[in-house]
């Protein structure tokens, strides 16, 4: 008899999860305005240069919206910045992470680690990384954001994908990266791009849906 409760109990888990698994959609959300309209000036920032991403890239991204742009400010210190955003319907790819793509386009990983930056909003999570490639070092500042979440590890980015998944019929999350070349002095690198994410994010947020 328990034998049986427990086969019947089994049954009733299962076919909730495939019911669950064909029935359930997850919606478009879309950016509040196109990531081209983003400002090619802000702040004492100016857009130098736009990149573009080739098909193949876009195929393998599979990114509703992409931003990636080269801003430099009136001292001549540059940064690169990449946003890419993924709404999380059925043609949405997943982020791919950097530990990933960076080594698989030629970088080595010199150091990273996860850390805060403080700003005036609040405590914004994410990694801080050295990356090399023959002679050039460039300091990479990345997150990955979440409605109103930033998060900087791939773990706690799926646990928060499938929690709004299953609350709210919501996938779509974003990747950002903020990237300086330096030659020898690290913490200049480092305080240049927490410098424009100070002055760029606030606006860059109301672009994204939280």
């Amino acid at each position: 008899m328990i034998d049986k409760i427990h086969f019947f109990c089994v049954f009733l888990v299962l076919l909730a999860v495939g019911l669950y698994m064909n029935l359930h959609r997850d919606l478009t959300v879309p950016t509040a305005a196109q990531l081209a309209t983003f400002p090619v000036n802000l702040n004492g920032w100016r857009v130098e240069g736009e990149f573009a991403i080739s098909d193949e890239v876009q195929k393998v991204l599979r990114a509703t919206d992409v931003l990636s742009r080269a801003y430099i400010d009136p001292q001549g210190k540059r940064v690169a910045v990449y946003v890419g955003y993924h709404a999380g319907g059925k043609d949405s790819g997943e982020i791919h992470s950097p530990k990933h793509c960076l080594p698989g386009s030629g970088w080595l990983e010199m150091s990273s680690v996860r850390r805060q930056l403080d700003l005036p909003q609040g405590k914004l999570n994410l990694v801080q990384a050295i990356y090399r490639k023959g002679e050039s070092s460039e300091m990479f500042l990345y997150w990955f954001q979440v409605r109103d979440k930033s998060i900087s590890d791939e773990f706690s980015l799926k646990v928060a994908e499938i929690v709004n998944s299953v609350l709210y019929q919501r996938r779509d999350a974003s990747f950002i990266r903020v990237s300086v070349p330096f030659e020898g002095d690290e913490r200049q690198a480092q305080r240049t791009a927490e410098r424009f994410i100070t002055d760029v994010l606030p606006t860059l947020r109301q672009f994204l849906p939280g």
